[in-house]
């Protein structure tokens, strides 16, 4: 198992990182933690997980079909498991479905052996991003911005208890956010540190 993770920007071949807690990526769905999720794990060299393509690969089926069949409940039982195996393998980014930080449990878990970053995108934004998308179950409904809006409106106050909370600007490129997630992370050394 690889505990610690390297990372040797361009411009200075000798600085490293350790990762000492998995970085969680929380947020709403089209917040961007996938994307972000990735170039920070490749910034900071360790593995990039990500909790709903886990489920994916263990049903053979994608999520849409995981909560026609089998209904939201279950979806978020297995959900909670899959975090739990992840949490406890090795330090990386770890990115979350959007519902997954909503569960005291999901949340306590994080919190015990992770941090949570909450990447915080606008109503706005998140539209632009999945309003014209079929692959989100939850927006499969007769009005799916007034959806997107109360889930957005439900959600929010629970991203809030994250560790770290980022925001996630419409004009920033994928790499700007992950710069904005490490400036936040290189202020807590319980989980990252830089290595000269």
């Amino acid at each position: 198992m690889n505990r610690v993770g390297v990372f040797q920007p361009e411009n200075d071949e000798n600085m490293r990182w350790q990762v000492n807690k998995t970085i969680v990526m929380v947020g709403m769905m089209g917040a961007g933690k996938t994307a972000v999720g990735r170039a920070l794990a490749h910034r900071l060299g360790v593995p990039f997980l990500d909790s709903d393509a886990e489920i994916v690969e263990a049903a053979n089926m994608s999520i849409a079909e995981i909560f026609s069949r089998d209904g939201e409940a279950f979806f978020r039982q297995k959900e909670t498991q899959v975090i739990g195996r992840l949490l406890g393998t090795q330090r990386c980014v770890l990115s979350t479905g959007g519902g997954a930080f909503l569960s005291g449990t999901n949340r306590d878990m994080i919190s015990a052996k992770g941090v949570a970053v909450w990447l915080d995108a606008d109503l706005d934004v998140l539209w632009h991003r999945v309003g014209h998308k079929d692959t989100r179950p939850l927006l499969r409904t007769a009005d799916p911005y007034a959806t997107l809006k109360h889930l957005y409106e439900l959600r929010v106050p629970e991203y809030a208890k994250a560790d770290i909370k980022v925001k996630a600007e419409k004009t920033f490129t994928i790499d700007q956010t992950a710069a904005r997630v490490l400036d936040q992370l290189e202020l807590r050394p319980d989980v990252l540190e830089r290595q000269e």
